[in-house]
Parts: C-alpha cells; structure tokens; sequence
C-alpha cells in the first residue's frame, strides 16, 4: 500500500513565505517605534526630575527669603511699635488732636505690618515643613476662656457682640491647640473687621467622620458673624494668598490677605479641612473641622 502525502501548492507557500516576512518586518517596526518611544519617555522622566529638583530649590530659596526678610523686619517694627506707645503715654510732654491722629495712624499701619510678616514667617515654616506640631490634650473651655481674654481689649465697636457658645459634651481634644487657637484668632479678627453690627459667635459642635469608623469622631470649630458676607464667585478663591474681597469696608480695613491662607494650611497640618458659607448682606460662617484626636500621633490617656 502506498502512502499519499497531502503536498502545498508552490504558490500557497511563496505566499505564506511573503506573509511571515511581512510579519516579521511589521514586528520589527513596531520593536523599533516601541524603543524609541521608551527612550523619550526615559528622556521625559529626566526632564521632570530636573525641573522637580529645580521647583524644590526655587521653593526652598523662597522660604529662606521670607523667613530671613521677616526676622529682619520685626526689630524696626517693633521699635517703631514702642515708641508710638510712649508718644500716646504722653511720657515726652502733651500732644495735639492732629499729632495724635498721626500717631495712631503710624501705630495702626506698624501692627498691621507685624501681622503681615508673622503670616509670611509662619507660611514659609509651613512651605519649607519647618513648622512642629506639639500636640496634646486640652479642655475646649480653657480655650474659649483664652480667646475670651485675648479679644475683650479689641472690642471697641459698641454694636458688635462676641458670643462664645460653652461647649456641651465635648470630650477633651489631643490636637495643637495653639495651631487650633491661630486658625480661630484669624477667623474672629476677620469677623470683628467685617461686622458693622450684629454678633460674631463661636461655637463647636462633633459628628462622626466621613469615613464612618467607631472612635473617629470630628469637631467642627464654626465663627459665624452678621457681617457683610462674601459673594459665592470669591468662596473658592478665599482661602488663597494675597486673596481681598473689594468692599468698601475692604477699602477702609487693609489687611494682609494672608490670614484665611494660613488658616487652612495649619487645619490640614492637623489632619483636618477649612469651610465657608456665606452670603453677601446676610453674614457668613468660617468653620474648621479637625479630627478628635490628632492623626499618626501618639498620645497618653488624659487627665481624668
């Protein structure tokens, strides 16, 4: 018996003979156009370290800069500060109406000059990660009774009331509180600027987190004032450096624009989140939501 061999035809086989060929010369260019644009991603990942290293030193000369130029400034200012205090003490002899009004205008612009390069100093402490966190546990009442004392003397305006709400059943916080006390200063002044009458009320209140789990509870820490409120195109932008709204209480009040900025980089220092609500001719509520209990930081039990 004869075996029969199924044989290709001589045509079938240049053609897949062509076909392998042309496979291998399309693997090939796509070999190629794979290399090349692997060497320009390599290329990409160089250009970015280069310019990153680069951002990094601009951002590290910048802070040195501001930290430098604000420790600079503080001894004139304060020269400056001390001896408007004795202009106004009348130790060297009596003044005018116009003199002192000079003076006091002198005395207002040096103290808002010490609260402009404060903000710049702790800002670049914060850019750099310079700025400790010194956490620990404290009685919300203490704190209110602090800030109480702090603003009494700077309540000139007759019309304006202060309230700080007693805290109900809030356990004690292991937190900065004197991080949580700068972000709160800055709220109220703003408040106390922007609030022809009415009241500016402290208050503070704890819900469960976000994310739900047993034991990490928040409190949010709210200024809301009966001021002339801030209009929603500027909500976003508020908390940005350098950032006024134009008002014509605005006009008459300078300020550093620096304080809201600052007050949300010290709340995210400490775990925590900034918020506004506000609208114009009503008032508006700053808030600040910080967890119970500090986050990644080690903490005794507290006093009893």
């Amino acid at each position: 018996m004869t075996l029969r061999k199924d044989t290709m035809p001589i045509d079938d086989t240049v053609a897949l003979r062509d076909a392998l060929t042309s496979s291998q010369a399309q693997v090939e260019a796509l070999q190629a156009e794979l290399d090349e644009t692997n060497r320009g991603v390599l290329a990409l990942y160089a250009e970015l370290d280069t310019q990153a290293q680069q951002l990094r030193q601009a951002t590290e000369l910048k802070s040195r800069f501001l930290a430098y130029m604000s420790h600079e400034f503080r001894t004139p200012i304060s020269s400056i500060r001390s001896l408007t205090r004795l202009l106004l003490d009348r130790v060297d002899g009596p003044l005018t109406d116009e003199q002192e009004k000079q003076i006091n205008f002198i005395r207002t612009t040096s103290e808002e000059f010490a609260d402009m390069v404060n903000d710049l100093l702790d800002l670049a402490k914060v850019e750099a990660g310079r700025i400790d966190v010194s956490p620990g546990w404290f009685e919300l009442v203490d704190l209110f009774a602090a800030l109480r004392g702090m603003f009494k003397p700077v309540l000139v305006n007759p019309d304006v009331q202060l309230i700080f709400e007693e805290p109900q059943g809030i356990a004690q916080l292991f937190t900065d509180d004197a991080k949580l006390s700068q972000i709160l200063r800055n709220y109220i002044s703003n408040a106390l600027k922007f609030t022809a009458q009415g009241e500016v009320r402290v208050s503070a209140v704890t819900a469960p987190a976000a994310s739900g789990v047993p034991g990490e509870d928040e409190i949010t820490f709210s200024v809301a004032d009966t001021g002339i409120g801030i209009a929603p195109e500027f909500h976003d932008a508020i908390f940005q450096d350098f950032i006024q709204i134009g008002s014509p209480i605005q006009k008459r009040l300078r300020g550093t624009g620096l304080g809201l900025s600052l007050s949300k980089r010290l709340a995210e220092l400490l775990g925590g989140r900034v918020g506004l609500r506000s609208e114009p001719g009503v008032g508006s509520v700053f808030s600040v939501t910080l967890p119970l209990r500090l986050p990644g930081a080690a903490a005794e039990v507290p006093d009893a």
